[in-house]
């Protein structure tokens, strides 16, 4: 098997897909101006009164305004540059060259499909290669991608494509686990399924030994489907 490139499953790197992501309102995209708030409420309304209900009752007055603050805080992540995030390393490291391993960095994202909330964990490991990152960056890489329209599949290769790009470890390994609302509270109604995707590269792709260090500490993730970068 041969490490994929630094890009994701369109085909941009990931510098590029940042820039197309986010705008500020007003400012042209590929699609056109992006809206504004008045605009983004407003269709609100149109889908409230789509679902049956009336916009103007007084339950749902506010809740345009409510919906629009809660999308800028569930798609933060289009405003964010996760390599600027990994830009800080320290060198004093005594020449520790063994796993870094962050377990369990839970995250909240949204199906790009269904616009359905997707809730997991990720375990993000790394092999420093004279240098190491501060630990909090390393979920704050994490958030970045989640708080953005997402599969599961893309967001666990760019988490991994990103720390070794800028990092330059020994490898990246990135399991992530999640359930899907999109499919526990509609179609097929599975409640109590996870998915488990999972992304190898360096020595965690290429050393069986790394590779069952590395999952034996984060316990091994068994069921679902897995996808293997």
């Amino acid at each position: 098997m041969t490490e994929r490139p630094s890009q994701d499953i369109d085909g941009k790197a990931d510098g590029e897909q940042l820039a197309a992501d986010f705008l500020p309102e007003g400012q042209a995209n590929g699609t056109g101006a992006r809206p504004s708030r008045e605009e983004a409420e407003a269709a609100v309304q149109t889908l409230l009164r789509w679902a049956g209900d009336d916009p103007a009752r007084e339950g749902l007055l506010d809740t345009p305004a409510r919906v629009a603050r809660a999308w800028e805080e569930f798609f933060s992540g289009y405003q964010t540059d996760p390599r600027a995030l990994l830009e800080r390393t320290f060198s004093e490291t005594e020449g520790y060259d063994e796993m870094v391993l962050l377990r369990h960095v839970r995250f909240e994202s949204h199906c790009e499909h269904h616009l359905a909330p997707i809730i997991g964990c990720a375990h993000v490991a790394y092999l420093p290669n004279h240098r190491v990152v501060g630990i909090s960056k390393l979920a704050r890489v994490v958030d970045a991608y989640a708080r953005r329209l997402q599969i599961q599949e893309k967001m666990t290769v760019q988490i991994a494509n990103t720390i070794n790009e800028v990092l330059e470890p020994n490898g990246v390994a990135v399991v992530i686990e999640a359930a899907h609302q999109c499919m526990t509270t509609r179609g097929v109604h599975k409640p109590g399924v996870t998915m488990v995707t999972s992304c190898m590269l360096g020595q965690f792709r290429s050393s069986t030994a790394t590779r069952r260090e590395f999952l034996a500490l984060v316990g091994n993730p068994q069921g679902g489907a897995q996808v293997h970068a």
